[in-house]
């Protein structure tokens, strides 16, 4: 878990800078997924704000644990600063859902390592999980909602070009690893058909590969794997050639684009978030080498692992326009590698 730190809050502090606070002043915020990587990032950029601006902003932290969210939070107190709401993405909402501005539906299984194992529970939560909050929205009549989907929506192309927000290349549904982007897929299907049917604000963020201090200790991802053998200082293993070019993208800067698309998104738009140059994952495994004075290993993949893989050959994000709404990237990947390990040392790797 990430401490909260002087160095934190401060770069925190340099990212909301292109951020207008007033939008949220006294707003409502509930947010899913709030103990998972994106969407905690998210609530800790909205707990500074609220700190340092005074904005009286309700924050709704809804999770299956409460021991959970506290300590991800351990420099913030439930009840003060936010309030805990059980939530499963698998359940129905609770019935006293209070007053609420904006949501952020990030709650979904996005570890790879248990698309094999429970691919069915993937889709529902993506699906059934999204269907119960958009009803919870229309009841409360928000604002807003932003559905946290995925890169992994493209699918595969034979153009190695990066992926603008219309384009789409095939994915073969009958593979049960396509149980996560074909549910991201109707999932934004029927953000799509809310806005149309019932009029509501919706807006999509597509991630690209993420990185950095608050990942989780099941999050079987490369990047994550690489993050928690580099603080342990043990070799880093890589269990490909590492030819294949991603787009990544440094927590903060996903945490302020998704604020971004909140505030400014157009309604019924999906939006890429990535940074503006991509690297093979060869060089995201030599990157955190380098920074923990370890080595390079590599090794064959198991067949359980291979089952994991993302499905994507290329996974490139053109991200002009997400800039086009003056979002921009505040740490480089060479500087993101650097502060991902100068806040996980601090932590149990």
């Amino acid at each position: 878990m990430i401490q909260h730190l002087e160095a934190y809050n401060n770069d925190i502090d340099d990212a909301l800078d292109m951020l207008d606070p007033e939008m949220f002043r006294h707003a409502g915020i509930f947010l899913t997924g709030v103990t998972g990587m994106i969407v905690s990032t998210v609530a800790d950029v909205l707990l500074r704000w609220n700190e340092a601006e005074h904005l009286e902003m309700k924050l709704y932290f809804a999770g299956r644990s409460q021991e959970r969210v506290q300590a991800r939070f351990p420099a913030y107190t439930a009840g003060t600063d936010y309030r805990y709401v059980f939530y499963d993405a698998l359940l129905p909402l609770p019935d006293d859902l209070p007053h609420i501005d904006f949501l952020v539906h990030g709650a979904s299984n996005a570890d790879p390592a248990h698309f094999a194992t429970e691919p069915v529970e993937t889709m529902l939560a993506n699906i059934d999980g999204l269907h119960r909050l958009l009803w919870a929205a229309k009841r409360v009549k928000a604002q807003r909602v932003l559905y946290l989907s995925s890169g992994e929506v493209y699918g595969n192309r034979t153009s190695e070009q990066p992926f603008c927000e219309r384009d789409y290349g095939d994915i073969d549904i009958l593979n049960p690893r396509a149980c996560y982007p074909s549910a991201k897929r109707a999932a934004e299907t029927l953000c799509a058909a809310f806005t149309q049917e019932y009029g509501m604000e919706t807006v999509i963020a597509r991630p690209c590969h993420i990185y950095g201090p608050s990942i989780t200790a099941s999050d079987s991802r490369a990047s994550a794997q690489f993050t928690r053998a580099a603080a342990r200082h043990e070799d880093i293993v890589l269990k490909s050639d590492g030819q294949t070019l991603r787009s990544y993208c440094y927590t903060l800067d996903c945490a302020t684009a998704i604020i971004t698309l909140l505030q400014k998104g157009k309604c019924g738009e999906a939006y890429n978030i990535a940074t503006q140059k991509p690297v093979t994952i060869r060089q995201l495994a030599e990157a955190f080498a380098k920074v923990s004075g370890t080595e390079l290993r590599f090794e064959n993949p198991s067949d359980r692992e291979r089952k994991s893989y993302n499905l994507m050959h290329h996974s490139v994000l053109d991200v002009r326009k997400l800039k086009q709404l003056g979002w921009q990237e505040r740490f480089s990947f060479p500087m993101g590698v650097t502060k991902t390990m100068e806040y996980f040392k601090n932590t149990n790797a």
